[in-house]
């Protein structure tokens, strides 16, 4: 070799020297020329402390850009040897190979992490933080980069084609955050990946066709995005997929048969799409299959009968499609189910007798089609049985035969609207966790049994949740059924049904005869000495004899429990007062039983009698028609001349308005209470206005009238100005609500339709958020001197400030509520969205903007527009 070609050698040994020199100064390092052997050997100990010390430089840059700079993550980031840093690790050379921040609250951005310096990085995790802005591109210098985790953050924007040139990647979950744009076709270059997750962001278009180069792919995740188009036939080429979800898009067209080459799956989940057409017969192919969900799109035509050789399979949902016909035989030999949901098809024929003969089934749903026949004997092997719904069929039976097992754990039985006849039995008495029972329009005829649970005075209705807690609609519509409620005919005397007594039924009736006659003498002897003990004891006028019973609570004895009120409450004495309506006066009473329950006491016949008892009837008619967690439960009624009475279930919490004027109270109740509360009076008004059978309109949503129970859970009340719709349509009836919370259209015009409530519960939501009634607020909307300055007030501003503001997954909930409430409080009631589409909102969250909290204004809450433009 020249000394030509050896002078660059030198000039880079130079250079390298310097460097090291510089370091000294910068680092004071302790270390010394004479502890090296040779000029050489220091060196390249120098060097390689530049090389660790210009990652350190880099990590040290990016930890300053972040906002929590005091975390104690960083206490042990110093030095210039990041291999020692919590959360890293290093290869025997020094140099960064593992990145692992995950869960550590991070806030910031990436900008200033520079990937260039880590040409050694394996693995990158930095899940579950607060880290937003965009993923940079030159994240593709990370080329031996095998694992990359960005799961839950909150970054936005595309997502890099330049991720595809990283080409050792295994693993990549980009999952929760506020991604938009298309799946980059480069993801196809990527053929070493085996788990691939782009779940719960707000990706548009189609699914690449070029994901059919992903050979090794074992999981892909797609699902809770707004992609369109089909599935592509392509995706029959993954080969060793065994988990396929793509739930919650707008997916369409056909399920791809090319999915039947796929024999390693063992889940497929595609519900809640648009996908028309029918099941492809080749996914009976798919002999590992465990779950399979196709519920929520449009399918047609039958079962088809290959689906009864996947004899995994644990859960099977189609509900919520347009299938028919029978289904198949074969699905016989499904028999290790779990969740079987057949739901809102048109389905007809027998259920599968089969259906639990392993005695795992836990769930099962065929509502709402046509079934015929009996329910399959194979159900009295199901101890594990939890929830059995199947009313609106046409199916038939003895009641008695249908559940002759065991069901420790069984809450949900609904087998209304169908032909079942026979008398109840007595076996349901077993069912301790029965929290609902539905028998309403069948053929049932008989007693209900005093069998299931032992009586305590209340007739020949059961004392269990599932039958004292339940309406009358439950019995309802069957001619035969026979108690001591209101809605059934009173049973008739006991009489033995076996065939040998019947023999002597002519005696017996004699007999029978002869005591009834000799007891009426009785009871008429007792009436009048009766009459007469309480004409002596007192002096009550005939018009109050004759209300005196009209006392009716369910499951009670009416008499008594009047008189246990007048007891508690000391004659309606004012220190157990708790609160005063428009109507009448709320008292807390605890009876002597110990159960403690709310009894609104409206005001006397007398006094505005028309009005009262119009509120009295109408809260009557509402709440019995209803049934819900989130709305107040009516124990029961009194009408007496001295007093309107309704007997309430007791809500520790008291109400919402007393919780958010109380300094100390509104402390207690956080952000996530907050929220929930509103995603509770939502559920209540969804239910009302959109799942009863005739729509109910409560017209007087307002704080006060939300009151919460002690772990905060919402309750709706006060349904004294409630109105029962006989259709879909508005109409005018006089003025009712709470001013500050009425709909514009009512105030002006007395229309009335459901949104106005829908409008009342915006203005409750914001209330709940900004902690106190947001009349200045409401009014700025709509006046004209709502200038553009206004517009661009930050909602963080506007918040409730006796908190700290909301962060994280919470705050971005928030926003989903103030964005809400503004679309509820919109002028014109068309532009209103429902309360269901409000509550599906609440129900399945997705942050509206790609941006955090504290950059969001009015503006944009408002220019959102409507929630079904904005999501």
């Amino acid at each position: 070799m020249t000394s030509l070609s050896k002078k660059p050698l030198f000039n880079q040994f130079i250079s390298s020297l310097l460097l090291v020199l510089l370091l000294d100064l910068v680092f004071s390092s302790t270390a010394s020329v004479s502890s090296v052997t040779s000029p050489f050997a220091y060196a390249n100990s120098k060097v390689k402390l530049a090389e660790e010390s210009k990652e350190a430089v880099v990590l040290l840059n990016w930890k300053l850009s972040l906002h929590n700079k005091s975390h104690s993550l960083w206490s042990s980031w110093v030095g210039t040897t990041p291999c020692n840093w919590v959360g890293i690790n290093c290869d025997q050379s020094g140099s960064v190979t593992h990145l692992n921040l995950s869960s550590y609250g991070l806030i910031g951005t990436l900008h200033n992490l520079s990937f260039q310096s880590f040409p050694n990085l394996l693995s990158l995790d930095l899940s579950d933080n607060s880290l937003y802005g965009i993923i940079p591109s030159n994240i593709c210098h990370l080329f031996k980069l095998s694992f990359l985790n960005l799961y839950d953050n909150q970054f936005t924007g595309r997502i890099p084609s330049e991720i595809g040139k990283l080409t050792s990647l295994n693993s990549i979950d980009l999952s929760q955050n506020h991604l938009s744009g298309h799946i980059p076709q480069e993801i196809g270059q990527l053929s070493s990946l085996r788990f691939f997750a782009l779940a719960l962001n707000n990706l548009i278009g189609v699914i690449p066709a070029s994901l059919k180069n992903l050979s090794e792919v074992i999981i892909l995740y797609l699902y809770e995005n707004q992609l369109s188009g089909s599935i592509p036939q392509e995706l029959g080429m993954l080969s060793s997929l065994t988990d396929l979800e793509l739930f919650s898009n707008s997916l369409t067209g056909v399920i791809p048969a090319s999915l039947g080459n796929l024999t390693n799956l063992f889940r497929i989940v595609v519900y809640d799409n648009q996908f028309s057409g029918s099941i492809p017969q080749e996914l009976g192919m798919l002999s590992s299959l465990t779950d399979l969900a196709l519920s929520i799109n449009n399918l047609t035509g039958a079962i088809p009968a290959s689906l009864g050789n996947l004899t995994k399979l644990t859960y099977l949902t189609f509900f919520n499609n347009k299938l028919s016909g029978p289904i198949p035989f074969e699905m016989n030999n499904v028999t290790q189910l779990k969740v079987f949901d057949l739901s809102d098809n048109q389905l007809t024929g027998h259920l599968p007798e089969n259906v639990c003969l392993g005695g795992v089934l836990e769930i099962f749903n065929a509502e709402h089609n046509h079934f015929i026949g009996s329910i399959p004997k194979s159900i009295q092997n199901c101890s594990s049985l939890v929830r059995f719904l199947h009313e609106k069929n046409q199916l038939t039976g003895n009641i008695g035969e249908c559940f002759g097992g065991v069901y420790p754990n069984l809450v949900y039985i609904d087998l209304s609207y169908n032909r079942f006849y026979g008398r109840i039995s007595s076996g349901l008495g077993d069912l301790t966790q029965l929290h609902v029972l539905n028998l309403s329009s069948n053929k049932l005829d008989g007693e209900i049994p005093k069998e299931i649970c032992k009586l305590t005075s209340l007739g020949p209705i059961p004392n269990t949740k599932a039958f004292c807690e339940a309406p009358i609609e439950a019995f309802r519509n069957n001619k035969g059924l026979c108690g001591n409620t209101t809605g059934l005919k009173a049973c008739p005397s006991a009489i033995s049904h076996n065939p040998h007594v019947k023999r002597g039924n002519k005696v017996m009736k004699i007999i029978s005869t002869l005591l009834g006659i000799v007891l009426l003498i009785f009871i008429i002897i007792g009436i009048t000495l009766y009459i007469r003990s309480r004409k002596m004891k007192t002096k009550i006028k005939l018009k109050e004899e004759e209300h005196q019973n009209m006392f009716a609570v369910w499951s009670y004895d009416g008499k008594m429990v009047y008189e246990k009120i007048i007891e508690a409450t000391e004659d309606f004495d004012d220190k157990h007062i708790i609160g005063v309506g428009g109507h009448g006066i709320v008292y807390k009473a605890e009876l002597s039983t110990g159960q403690v329950v709310a009894i609104k006491k409206l005001h006397s016949l007398s006094e505005d009698s028309v009005v009262n008892l119009k509120a009295f009837t109408s809260e009557i008619c509402s709440l019995t028609e209803i049934r819900h967690h989130n709305i107040v439960k009516l124990h029961g009624f009194c009408s007496h001349p001295r007093h309107l009475l309704l007997v309430y279930q007791f809500l520790e919490g008291g109400s919402l308005e007393k919780i958010l004027n109380n300094d100390e109270l509104a402390l207690e109740f956080d952000w996530v209470k907050r929220v929930n509360v509103v995603k509770g009076v939502a559920s209540a008004l969804s239910y009302m206005h959109h799942d009863c059978s005739s729509p109910i309109i409560h017209r007087d949503i307002s704080s006060k009238n939300v009151l919460l129970d002690s772990e905060y859970e919402s309750h709706v009340s006060d349904f004294g100005t409630a109105r029962i719709m006989s259709s879909d349509t508005s109409y005018w009836t006089s003025f009712a609500g709470t001013f500050g919370y009425t709909a514009p259209e009512h105030a002006y015009t007395m229309e009335v339709s459901e949104k106005c409530d829908v409008y009342s519960f915006g203005v409750v939501a914001l209330e709940v958020i900004i902690g106190r009634h947001p009349g200045d607020l409401i009014s700025s909307f709509v006046s004209s001197s709502f200038s553009l300055s206004s517009h661009d007030v930050l909602l963080e501003d506007i918040l409730d400030q006796r908190l700290a503001h909301p962060t994280n997954r919470v705050a971005e909930k928030v926003v989903l509520v103030a964005k809400i409430a503004l679309a509820c409080l919109h002028t014109s009631p068309q532009s209103r969205p429902t309360m269901q589409q409000v509550y599906q909102k609440l129900l399945n969250w997705k942050f509206p903007f790609t941006k955090p909290l504290r950059m969001i204004t009015l503006r944009e809450l408002i220019d959102l527009g409507n929630l079904n433009e904005a999501s």
